[in-house]
Parts: C-alpha cells; sequence; structure tokens
C-alpha cells in the first residue's frame, strides 16, 4: 500500500486517498457504524452493488471531458481492478463494477495520476456537473459554457458547503437556447445568455426527476458570469442548513423549495451573502480559447468500399462544427456500455489523428470533436473496424437505459435487456428513425429515474406485475415528455402497465399508430391531440395477465425465471447515526477547520467549525432521543433540550453562537475566533456526555 501513497504528487489528494484506506480499515474493525461509513464512501465513488461483496465505482469527469492519456488511464484501472467494461451514465461519468472494497484506495491513487477525481461522484454531494457535448463547437451557442461549467466544478470539489448535505445536488450548463443539457430537471440549470455585450446566465432552480418529477423555477433571465458562483455558493449554504435529512424521499431541494415558497428560499439566499467567500468570482477561460490544436500525425489518404454506407453514416453521425473546416463525429453506444481494448485504440486515434479530446454524453454516447473534414474518410474507416458506426447516433434509435437489474441494488427490472431488444426492433422494422432526432426514449429499472423514463416522449420504467401466485417482469408505459427548449420542458404520463416482454409490441403500437394518425404533426402534438386515454385503450390488449406464457416470467437479458429483488439503495446515506460516531466526527471537523485556517482558507475553515457545532449538537440530541431533521431544527432545538433547562452553559443561546456564521464575513479574526468558540462547545459537550455516562 505504501508504494501507491508516495506516487500521488498533490498532498490534498494523498490525505483524501489515505482517509479512505483508514477509514475502511475502522470499518473492518468494527469502529465505524455501517451507515456512516456508507456515507463516507458514496462520497468518494464508491457505490454498493446488487452483488455483494463487490463495488461500482463512479468515475467524475467534469462535463464528459476526457483526453486520450485519461482514457488509456481508465481502461488500465478497469482491466487491473474491475472487467474491462466501461458504462457511460446519463450524468457523463464512467462506472466500473466488481471491484473489491479494500482496493479502491489504490484504485483511486492509480486514476489521479492523470488528473481523474471519485470525489463526490456519489454521495450527499454535488454530483458530476454536465454540459451539452456540443459545448465549443455548437453552431447555435453565444459561447463556450466548457470553462464555466469547469470552474464551478473546481470551486464546489471538497468544498465544506457541499459535503455532507442531506441529499444528492445536480447541476447542468447547456450550450444554447435548446437546453440539451435539461435545466429545467436540475437543481440548479443553465442556459448561456448576452445581453448588451456581457456574458451570463439564465439560471433554473429546483427541478429534479425522481419517482416525484419537479419542474425547475425561473431563478433569473440573467446572472452575470461572475456572479454565477457565489449565487451557486448561497444555495448551497441555505440547502444545507434547511434541506431535510431523516426523510429521505423528501430531501431533495425541490421538497425544501416547495415547502418554503421560492420568495422565502430566496430571502434566505440573501441572507447568506455576507458569509459568501466570495462577492464576485471572474472565470479564467483562456484554457479553452486556443485555437484547436493540429494532429499529431498527418492521416493517410483510403478510398470508401461502399460510398452509400458511409453518406448513411455521414447524415447519420457527423455534426458539423461552429469552427469551419471541422467536425465533430458522434459514436453511438448500446446502454452506455464499450470495452477497454475498444478505448485504447479510440483513444490512440484522437491522440495521432484528432484533437486529443472527447466527450461523453448525457445519452450515453461519445462524441470526438476537432476532427478536420478532410480526415472524416480516414475516421470512418477506423472506427468501423471498431464497430464505432453505428446508425442512429443522439436519435430515436439511440435508446438511454440504466444499469437495471444488472448491477444495481434498487432495479426492479432489466432496462439495458429492454432497451437492446427495442435498439433491435427499431434498425430491423422502422430504419428510418435513425435519424429522427425528435422522438426520445429511455428507460429505467425503477422509479428513481436515472434512465430519465419521465421525461421522455416514449418512456419505460422497469416493475413487477402479478399474475396470480407469480410474479412476472413488467414496464409502466410513459408518453408526452420532452425538452421544449429554454429551461421549459413535459414530464411523461404514466399510461399503462405491460408485462416487460410486450415492450416489443408497445412501441411498435405506438410507432405504427404515429405514422398513421399523426398527419404531420410532431409527436407531442399528435400525443396531445389522442388524450392519455387513447393510448391506454390502444395498448390494453398488451397489459392483460391472465394469459402469459413461460416466457413472460423470463426478463429481458436472463435465462431464469424472475425472481423481485430489491436491496437498499445508495443514491444518498440512511440517518442512522451512532452518538459517538458523531460526536468523533464533530472533533475530526473541528480538526480539519483548524487546518483551513492554517492553510489561509478562512471562508472553508469557518463552515468546517460551522460543521462542527452541529454535528456535536446532533449527538446529544440523539443521546436524548430527539429527532432531528435539518441543521436549523438542531440549532433550535438544542437551544430548547439543553441550553433553556441549563443542562449546558454557554455565554449565548446556541442560535445566535452557531449564526455568526452569516452575520460575518470570512476573516483570519472571525475564523480563528470562531474556531475557538466550537473547540469550548465541543469541550463542553464531551464533559456533559462524559458526565451522563457516568450517572448510568
Amino acid at each position: 500500500m505504501e508504494s501507491f501513497r508516495t506516487e500521488i504528487e498533490n498532498p490534498i489528494v494523498q490525505k483524501d486517498i489515505i482517509d479512505l484506506e483508514r477509514k475502511i480499515a475502522l470499518f473492518r474493525d468494527g469502529k465505524i457504524d455501517d451507515e456512516r461509513f456508507r456515507s463516507l464512501r458514496l462520497a468518494r465513488g464508491v457505490y454498493g452493488q446488487r452483488q455483494e461483496g463487490v463495488q461500482m465505482i463512479r468515475i467524475k469527469l467534469p462535463f464528459g471531458k476526457v483526453t486520450s492519456e485519461q482514457l488509456h488511464r481508465i481502461s488500465k484501472v478497469s482491466d487491473e481492478y474491475s472487467r474491462g467494461r466501461l458504462h457511460i451514465t446519463t450524468r457523463q461519468d464512467i462506472q466500473i463494477h466488481f471491484v473489491s472494497l479494500d482496493r479502491t484506495p489504490e484504485l483511486w491513487a492509480e486514476l489521479e495520476k492523470d488528473d481523474i477525481t471519485l470525489r463526490e461522484a456519489c454521495g450527499n454531494t454535488v454530483r458530476n456537473i454536465t454540459a451539452s457535448e456540443t459545448a465549443g463547437i455548437d453552431v447555435d451557442e453565444p459561447f463556450d459554457v466548457s470553462p464555466y461549467a469547469h470552474a464551478m466544478f473546481q470551486f464546489l470539489l471538497r468544498n465544506p458547503v457541499c459535503q455532507e448535505m442531506g441529499r444528492k445536488f445536480k447541476m447542468s450548463f447547456s450550450s444554447s437556447d435548446k437546453d440539451t443539457a435539461l435545466s429545467y430537471l436540475h437543481d440548479l440549470g443553465f442556459i448561456p445568455r448576452i445581453v448588451n455585450g456581457e456574458r451570463g446566465f439564465k439560471i433554473m432552480l429546483g427541478g429534479g426527476l425522481g419517482s416525484q418529477p419537479h419542474h425547475a423555477e425561473l431563478l433569473s433571465e440573467f446572472v452575470p458570469v461572475n456572479q454565477i458562483i457565489p449565487t451557486t455558493e448561497g444555495i448551497l449554504r441555505v440547502f444545507d442548513r434547511h434541506g431535510e435529512r431523516s426523510k429521505r424521499l423528501k430531501a431533495r431541494m425541490k421538497f425544501l423549495i416547495k415547502d418554503l415558497g421560492v420568495e422565502a428560499f430566496l430571502k434566505l439566499v440573501e441572507e447568506e451573502k455576507k458569509a459568501l467567500s466570495c462577492k464576485s468570482f471572474e472565470i479564467d477561460t483562456t484554457a479553452f480559447d486556443g485555437p484547436i490544436p493540429e494532429p499529431l500525425l498527418v492521416a493517410p489518404k483510403v478510398e470508401i468500399d461502399d460510398l452509400e454506407a458511409f453518406e448513411a453514416w455521414k447524415k447519420s453521425n457527423v455534426i458539423q462544427q461552429k469552427q469551419a473546416g471541422y467536425v465533430a463525429i458522434g459514436i453511438k453506444v448500446l446502454v452506455g456500455d464499450f470495452y477497454t481494448d475498444k478505448a485504447r485504440l479510440l483513444a490512440d486515434l484522437i491522440k495521432n489523428y484528432g484533437a486529443n479530446e472527447l466527450r461523453f454524453s448525457l445519452r450515453q454516447d461519445i462524441l470526438i470533436r476537432n476532427i478536420k473534414e478532410d480526415n472524416l474518410v480516414f475516421f470512418y474507416q477506423e472506427l468501423k473496424k471498431l464497430d464505432f458506426v453505428a446508425l442512429g447516433y443522439n436519435s430515436t434509435a439511440d435508446i438511454t437505459a440504466c444499469p437495471g437489474t444488472d448491477t444495481c441494488n434498487l432495479g426492479i427490472a432489466s432496462s439495458t435487456g429492454i432497451a437492446t431488444e427495442l435498439e433491435r426492433v427499431l434498425a430491423a422494422e422502422y430504419p428510418q428513425y435513425a435519424n429522427n432526432q425528435e422522438i426520445v426514449i429511455k428507460i429505467s429499472g425503477c422509479m428513481n429515474a436515472c434512465g430519465q423514463h419521465n421525461m421522455a416522449h416514449i418512456g419505460f420504467q422497469g416493475m413487477s406485475i402479478n399474475s396470480g401466485k407469480l410474479v412476472a417482469p413488467g414496464l409502466q408505459v410513459l408518453l408526452g415528455g420532452g425538452n421544449l427548449g429554454n429551461g421549459s420542458g413535459r414530464f411523461a404520463d404514466k399510461v399503462i402497465k405491460i408485462p416487460s416482454r410486450r415492450g416489443p409490441a408497445a412501441l411498435r403500437s405506438i410507432l405504427d399508430d404515429f405514422e398513421a394518425n399523426a398527419n404531420g404533426k410532431s409527436f407531442l402534438d399528435y400525443y396531445d391531440a389522442q388524450g392519455e386515454k387513447y393510448f391506454f385503450d390502444l395498448l390494453t390488449p398488451l397489459a392483460e395477465t391472465s394469459n402469459l406464457t413461460d416466457e413472460d416470467f423470463i426478463d429481458w437479458g436472463n435465462a431464469d425465471n424472475y425472481v423481485k429483488a430489491i436491496g437498499v439503495g445508495e443514491c444518498a446515506g440512511v440517518v442512522i447515526d451512532l452518538v459517538a460516531t458523531l460526536i468523533f466526527e464533530a472533533k475530526e471537523k473541528i480538526i480539519f477547520a483548524s487546518e483551513a485556517l492554517n492553510d489561509k482558507k478562512w471562508s472553508d475553515a469557518i463552515y468546517l467549525a460551522y460543521a462542527g457545532f452541529v454535528n456535536g449538537a446532533k449527538a446529544l440530541l440523539l443521546s436524548e432521543n430527539q429527532k432531528t431533521n435539518h441543521h436549523a431544527g438542531i440549532i433550535d432545538l438544542f437551544d430548547t433540550v439543553f441550553i433553556e433547562t441549563n443542562k449546558i452553559e454557554l455565554k449565548s443561546t446556541f442560535k445566535d453562537l452557531v449564526y455568526q456564521i452569516n452575520q460575518n464575513e470570512p476573516s483570519e479574526e472571525f475564523a480563528a475566533k470562531y474556531i475557538q468558540e466550537a473547540t469550548y462547545f465541543f469541550e463542553a459537550i464531551e464533559a456533559y456526555r462524559a458526565k451522563e455516562l457516568a450517572n448510568g
């Protein structure tokens, strides 16, 4: 283990990885509660999977950007620690599976050699910040949003305000008004604007999918680029303090905004302004502003054997860039899965003959950018060797699907299996949809919508269906969702439940009826004109369960009869905290605060001290069997239970003590004072706890 420690050049990263190694050892020794350890490992990208004893590793790739060196590094890690398969997610991450928990620290250290992190890829953190994969090359964009997404990622990584929130937080940057990064279903969504020559963003607030999808509210039509990070920090501070922490299904920010109301929520954000780490944040875009680099090698001239096939591919999968003479090439990746042998060859291709960059897309595909138009024939030939020229990039035939029951604890029915079959049906029977970019099909293995099924034109959600005493894999069919652009979208209606094996028949019925009766209307106009009841009646014959065959009890991609098995989800930590663990963590936060003070990071030091106050207070409240569900409630309740009853004596109320955080600007003087007060508070609660334990 020592070798991987000494190879890490960045001391902050080294500390992170050694801390994970130490916490794994403490967990193995039974010294850390399972739920607290789960929270810690999730925030380091280590996620339990359906199969016992192995982990899924989520590799965080901001806005899906990857270089040749990084793709080689990810492939090396996958081969050594996993099984050589790479899965592209709907948040532009890469996931690898079947990894031993004990090997995750050295795996992480390997990735960091090429500046790849696992930090905050899962858990109650700011998840990977997504962006349109065409950002920087989009003919419709007012400016490249990539540097702004990158700056946001850098600012929030390891930032104390978003390390242990009540629930995950998702952000996106769209390249244009087409809103291809789907701002309306994110906690914060950014759409670029230029007003009077000044760059800025329209910002959408509080959207989300899951079992209860909610359309984002408009925060502002225009926020200057130097204000997007202060605005985000203020929102995160409010969510961290007031967000639900006990009821997981009500803990996303959309529920907090619903409970408080937008106006009250934004008033709380305004009250945080004084405490923000910066009042303005200038974002340096120079790393993204330069000319497209020349390829290392000159591409050889090649002849095309099948010109018709090449032209079909060019029409379907090639995108004209805003830069004259350059194109981007879309690679349609079936259910987001590809393998390290081809990944390495692709990495060499973009290094030698491209601009050494590709981006993973929200549709689980690959976009090779900045390819000289003169080299297109050569790239077609090389990609064909890799079987990477399937038609239908970003089309109806390009179906999004989460891993479902393949590896996910929460999967109820197979999503990848049915997605593969539906893509086969589309290719064989409806080849015209390889060039249709209007209708979107998405599939999730459960209600949590990782496959984004409930915002699609045609969506399928995995579920189970009872037939007498037997249980068969099923699908809920959803229709009528879609992205409308400029921060607006629709969520799909739940139309009917059918056995999963009848999914292809359902798709045929919908597409056949659309072609027969749309009369030139768009799919959404056609759906609205016909109405939900029309489609319920259309699909009702497929919903009958009294006539199921033996095949209906075998899920797609499986050989054995279906068994409904749902594990414990890990999308966020469950709050089952031991008092001793919380006290330990409170002390740790105060130590980290002192370290941040020594590093002259005043804002971080103050927020870590705040976390120490809250964790310590929560520990004592739990020892008295007092229920707490958010930070603000903990602060109020501690006064009621301990201060007003004189069980613990402070120089002021606990509320006044803690809320100094938003009454003072971050400075060295205030940080030192606040940490000292947190230390005194911790000594007081430790003394109280020791006394209580001694008295039995």
